[in-house]
């Protein structure tokens, strides 16, 4: 296997929208940056194909307190987003910034001329927390921003594990999707942008599991690489949920411009009785489970209703969909002949994700030292990722330049170890494949750790992953680079899939979508985090503050 070093100050791995924000930022700052994507930069991550709503605070319009968004967000799907109120304030604070930044590189933030504050917002309220915006080229945007300021991309490369210590970062080992080539990159930090974590539980289609809501950022690589190097991970035990057309799962349930209905036509909410463009369905935002709910008790199925919006209404919806990147449904819609101002459209739950993600502070910084996470890693969304992203590159230049490139002589076994265990996964001949691998994992989780949980369920269930994760290091096959790409992937989840299993032990109570059958309410002594990092070779987790 040929291998490559490649030297940074700051190494971004993940070219999604948080990535790039922080290369950009850190490059701006002198910084000698590198990123890392194991797709392609110009489309990649959950902003692939677009994206139409950017929660903002803009004191124009808001007024000079930030407070007074932040208590309209905590109304929709972002209050759990904001629990941690100091973060949630340096966030918001800076996204009129950001936007007005994206406006100066040619993203289109504004509608006719205007900010436009439409969906996810309740009938009746003031200015929303979301304004919509043309995203459908902005990876390319962002992609030509970073470039420009002398980042080197490296595409089709996946990043398998990071160096150093729990004390701090000191680079990372990387793997060829295409080529089989190993990488080594010495850096004085490593920002970490690598996604979601969706491909734990079924989606709607469960022998297709690309069909997701994020799909091009699904087993929380991150997440993994960061808990095995020992930095601290928070609300591994929480899950959110998302909704939209049946089978179709992708964002997009503050775009629609209807109403949803049950059988006999009855609105299933209380928010909107006939379609509106300047609010979504908030019934979506106050019950993400809905869907499911109606079909487990046969009240369903659940129906966006559009019927009644007017030529330009349809049209209003239609560019913004597009701009969410739903091509590929609104193609279906015109292949089947589905005319939505005449048919109402099946809508569904989509898959569980994990909430959880890597603990970072103010400016990004996890508990290791160089080492920093924004976007999907731990809070989910465009504006966080971008916003949060930027800080986070921002603070990663400041701290190179105290600190020398390391050498990746102390390294050395772990390397060795590393590049063994790759070779060993390619010589086997007989096993299962990543997608046998990923099926059992998701059926364990879906049955044990899903959306009702008990102590005894839970403790079967990780019984069960443990086994399947010890299977799985001695006999996965990969018959070529891609597919040991998505082995290392579906190891990844086996990692965090049983971190998902203690900590929702730990959480003896009900909350949010964290559903004890053994403990049905809500405790609210325990309105705190749950933290979980690696001491020696075993998880142990413990209760900290909200605010941390």
């Amino acid at each position: 296997m040929q291998t490559e070093v490649v030297e940074a100050d700051v190494l971004c791995v993940g070219g999604g929208i948080a990535g790039l924000m922080a290369a950009i930022r850190a490059a701006e700052l002198g910084a000698k940056v590198v990123v890392v994507e194991k797709a392609n930069a110009w489309r990649s991550g959950a902003g692939a194909v677009g994206n139409d709503h950017f929660c903002c605070y803009i004191p124009e319009i808001h007024g000079p307190d930030v407070e007074v968004i932040l208590k309209e967000a905590s109304l929709t799907q972002l209050r759990p987003r904001i629990e941690n109120r100091p973060r949630a304030r340096v966030w918001w604070g800076k996204t009129f910034d950001i936007i007005k930044l994206w406006e100066d590189w040619g993203i289109p933030m504004k509608y006719h001329g205007e900010y436009e504050f439409a969906g996810h917002r309740f009938p009746g309220r003031p200015f929303g927390p979301y304004i919509k915006y043309s995203g459908q080229m902005q990876k390319r945007v962002l992609t030509q921003q970073t470039l420009s300021r002398g980042v080197k991309i490296i595409n089709r490369v996946m990043v398998m594990d990071l160096l150093g210590n729990k004390e701090r970062v000191t680079g990372a080992i990387g793997v060829g999707t295409r080529e089989d080539k190993l990488w080594l990159f010495s850096a004085k930090s490593v920002f970490l942008g690598t996604g979601s974590l969706t491909r734990l539980y079924q989606g709607p289609t469960p022998a297709w599991m690309s069909n997701n809501s994020r799909p091009f950022t699904t087993s929380g690589d991150g997440r993994a690489m960061a808990y095995r190097l020992g930095a601290v991970l928070v609300n591994m035990e929480m899950l959110s949920r998302h909704a939209g057309p049946k089978y179709f799962a992708r964002d997009g349930q503050g775009t629609w411009v209807g109403v949803l209905r049950d059988p006999r036509g009855n609105p299933v909410g209380p928010f909107l009785k006939r379609p509106n463009r300047m609010y979504s369905d908030m019934i979506t935002e106050v019950n993400k489970d809905l869907f499911s709910e109606y079909a487990r008790s046969g009240k369903g199925p659940v129906y966006m209703d559009c019927r009644g919006i007017t030529d330009e209404d349809l049209d209003y919806m239609m560019h913004w969909l597009r701009n969410e990147g739903n091509e590929a449904l609104i193609n279906h819609l015109k292949e089947e002949g589905v005319d939505l101002t005449k048919n109402p459209v099946e809508f569904q739950t989509f898959e569980s994700m994990c909430a959880g993600g890597i603990k970072t502070g103010l400016k990004g910084e996890s508990s290791v030292k160089g080492l920093y996470a924004a976007g999907d890693e731990n809070i989910g969304g465009i504006s966080a990722a971008a916003t949060l992203g930027w800080i986070a590159g921002d603070e990663a230049a400041k701290y190179v330049e105290k600190v020398k490139i390391p050498s990746l002589e102390k390294e050395k076994s772990k390397i060795k170890e590393r590049k063994e265990y790759l070779e060993e996964i390619r010589l086997h001949r007989a096993g299962p494949d990543w997608r046998e691998v990923n099926i059992a994992l998701q059926q364990t989780m879906n049955d044990y750790a899903g959306t009702l949980r008990s102590q005894n369920v839970l403790d079967a269930g990780l019984a069960h992953l443990r086994r399947l994760k010890e299977k799985a290091r001695k006999t996965i096959i990969a018959r070529n680079q891609h597919e040991l790409m998505r082995a290392l992937e579906t190891l990844n989840l086996l990692d965090l899939g049983e971190l998902v299993f203690l900590t929702a032990a730990e959480r003896k109570e009900s909350r949010n979508l964290h559903v004890r059958a053994d403990y049905p309410y809500t405790n609210p002594l325990l309105d705190r985090f749950i933290a979980v990092e690696k001491v020696g070779n075993k998880p142990v987790v413990e209760w900290i503050e909200k605010g941390y």
